[in-house]
């Protein structure tokens, strides 16, 4: 049976607000809150709160069979608790149905499997515990940022125990081999590889309501139709988009709604299943392995990483911010740490492309600068003054080795003093538990002789009356005089005869 893998994904950046070079180590804020509570907002119920709400119909109409997958990076899920937490109601109601799977990612939406790999684990780590709190589930399979991948990442992401990956199906690397199946890393062969199916995925992302397209108007039948038409062999049509498609990029007049609701009963009518990649990755067998030996994404129509390392801007700027990735890591300021993670963002490098033509155009929609130069120098005018907080802390003159070396000392140090303060504490407890000891028996001692006390006086309450009562009897009766003593009687003597 053909199967439909569906999975959405959900992110916003934490805009960046416009940042002089005056303010360099004046002004630590650097982010733009009316408008990312602007545009989240808008966003949120002009396209994710309906989607949402579609799904959960599509979901309980189909009688739960209708299945699919959601990503929704760190930064964007505290966006949404502050400003838009109905949406965060919906969602949880979505996992709560069983068929709707949460993958997991990096926090901050991030690039770090570029350029860091403690950074890209930790990131990730750190998104499933937000899952896990929230959700009250673990990730199995991970879609990392824009489905960047390569053949470097597989054994990392085995490691840290996911099951499978999401990432593009890339022309230049599959060939004439189709997405349409379950494929197995190279370097790593038990991570199975879920590959989007670029043109199906697209023909709703971006095609849809295009009146010059062939295939204008898209229908739900006529699409279901495609998918049950492939060659029996292809067994999974793994379709990837971003939720805002629904009603932000297609809007709600274009009947995009309408088109995703109906598609389970087409697919029911046709013999076609839905399901989570997990289900996907345990379920269907692998064909082959995939070496994919550069990075690639579903970004552009290069599908690579050029969308955000392009030109020298973004590499400068890249660079210049992991340079101090593991200084950062070493400390343990809340504030520091929370603003490294939003300039991670990968939308900071996208506004910053200098693309021209289709690909120029995506870049400008999305980004809120007047050119890319402005997005450069604004972000590295913030990036200057992290820098100097984090100097601040640990300052460049000590090499890196030389300060971790300093600080596991002080860590160790401080192991050990919690170690002795944890000890002080047991014995204090061992003290006072003796003391209570002490004193419950002392208590229980005077009260045991205070007992012993008080029954010897009681005793000698009862005997009294006893021993008086004889003495006053003798002194009530007259004292008897003493009796004469009777001679003693004489012996008869025998009369003679």
């Amino acid at each position: 049976m053909k199967a439909i893998c569906f999975y959405f994904q959900i992110h916003q950046p934490f805009r960046l607000k416009r940042y002089r070079f005056f303010d360099i180590g004046n002004d630590h804020y650097y982010y733009d809150d009316f408008a990312n509570d602007d545009i989240i907002t808008r966003i949120a119920h002009q396209s994710y709160i309906p989607a949402a709400e579609t799904l959960l119909r599509m979901i309980e109409d189909s009688g739960r069979k209708f299945k699919c997958a959601i990503s929704i990076s760190g930064v964007a899920l505290e966006q949404i608790e502050m400003y838009v937490p109905e949406l965060l109601d919906i969602l949880k109601k979505l996992v709560a149905t069983g068929c709707v799977e949460i993958l997991a990612e990096t926090y901050a939406h991030s690039l770090s499997s570029l350029a860091d790999p403690d950074e890209f684990a930790n990131q990730v780590k750190v998104h499933d515990e937000k899952v896990h709190e929230l959700f009250g589930v673990r990730p199995k399979v991970l879609r990392n940022t824009e489905l960047i991948y390569c053949d470097d990442l597989a054994p990392q992401i085995l490691a840290m125990g996911y099951k499978g990956v999401i990432t593009e199906g890339a022309k230049h690397i599959l060939g004439w081999k189709s997405p349409n199946y379950v494929y197995a890393a190279a370097s790593a062969p038990k991570l199975k590889m879920l590959l989007k199916n670029d043109k199906l995925s697209d023909d709703i992302t971006f095609r849809f309501s295009n009146t010059n397209w062939s295939e204008y108007p898209l229908t739900a039948d006529k699409y279901i139709g495609w998918i049950a038409d492939t060659p029996a062999e292809e067994q999974i049509f793994n379709l990837f988009m971003t939720l805002e498609t629904f009603g932000e990029l297609q809007n709600r007049q274009s009947g995009i709604f309408q088109f995703l609701e109906a598609l389970p009963r087409f697919a029911a009518e046709r013999g076609v299943e839905f399901i989570t990649p997990t289900e996907a990755v345990s379920k269907i067998k692998v064909v082959a392995e995939l070496g994919i030996p550069f990075p690639i994404s579903w970004a552009d129509e290069a599908r690579d990483t050029s969308a955000w390392l392009g030109n020298q801007l973004q590499k400068e700027a890249f660079d210049k911010l992991y340079s101090v990735a593991e200084r950062v890591r070493l400390c343990d300021d809340r504030r520091l740490k929370q603003d490294w993670y939003y300039l991670q963002a990968s939308d900071h490098f996208f506004y910053m492309s200098t693309k021209h033509q289709a690909d120029g155009e995506i870049h400008s929609l999305y980004s809120p600068y007047d050119s890319p130069y402005q997005a450069f120098t604004n972000y590295m005018n913030v990036l200057a003054d992290f820098i100097v907080r984090v100097e601040e802390q640990y300052p460049l003159s000590i090499e890196n080795e030389e300060l971790n070396s300093l600080l596991t000392t002080i860590r160790n140090q401080a192991r050990e003093i919690e170690t002795l303060n944890k000890e002080v504490s047991s014995m204090r407890l061992n003290i006072e538990h003796y003391n209570e000891e002490h004193a419950l028996r002392e208590k229980a001692a005077a009260a045991k002789a205070a007992a012993d006390a008080a029954e010897g006086d009681a005793a000698e309450d009862v005997a009294t009356p006893a021993e008086a009562a004889p003495a006053a009897e003798t002194e009530a009766k007259p004292a008897k005089k003493p009796r004469a003593k009777k001679a003693a009687p004489k012996k008869a003597t025998a009369k003679k005869k």
